[in-house]
């Protein structure tokens, strides 16, 4: 059976309360009970974390080779800033996808830049939780 991690990022806990006007009301707790229906439906099993520590973030990278088939990273703010995830992700050579709840063209210039996005196979972003399932069901297309 497929195994996918999905990985979430700093302040991605506070999802429900965090400007709700940027990220809605549905809180990680309402993605994660998603994220398990959509990937129950297309057969494939998940790991569901998150943390506001990089250096865990990126052990649960690490840990992922060999155990799981694909990774979906929220990153958070880490998306413009670690290089340190990017080789992460790099190194264990795990097909990903990046997600981002909301649009990051759309918003401060800083956000227009990801180094997550040099690693992974597909970016999706701006279609608020609606994004987990797409990204659920374009990973496990790709790793058909």
């Amino acid at each position: 059976m497929t195994s996918i991690l999905i990985l979430n990022g700093p302040n991605l806990n506070l999802l429900g309360t965090r400007q709700p006007e940027v990220y809605g009301h549905t809180t990680l707790a309402d993605i994660q009970a998603l994220c398990t229906d959509t990937a129950r439906d297309l057969g494939c099993s998940i790991a569901f974390e998150q943390s506001n520590s990089e250096g865990f973030m990126i052990d649960l990278i690490h840990a992922a080779k060999g155990t799981h088939d694909g990774i979906i990273l929220n990153a958070g703010a880490y998306t413009h800033t670690s290089v340190a995830l990017m080789d992460a992700l790099a190194s264990v050579e795990i097909p990903t996808v990046e997600l981002h709840l909301s649009n990051i063209h759309a918003r401060e210039e800083f956000r227009h830049t990801s180094y997550i996005s040099k690693v992974a196979i597909g970016v999706i972003c701006g279609f608020g939780a609606n994004g987990y399932p797409m990204a659920l069901k374009a990973l496990c297309e790709h790793l058909a």
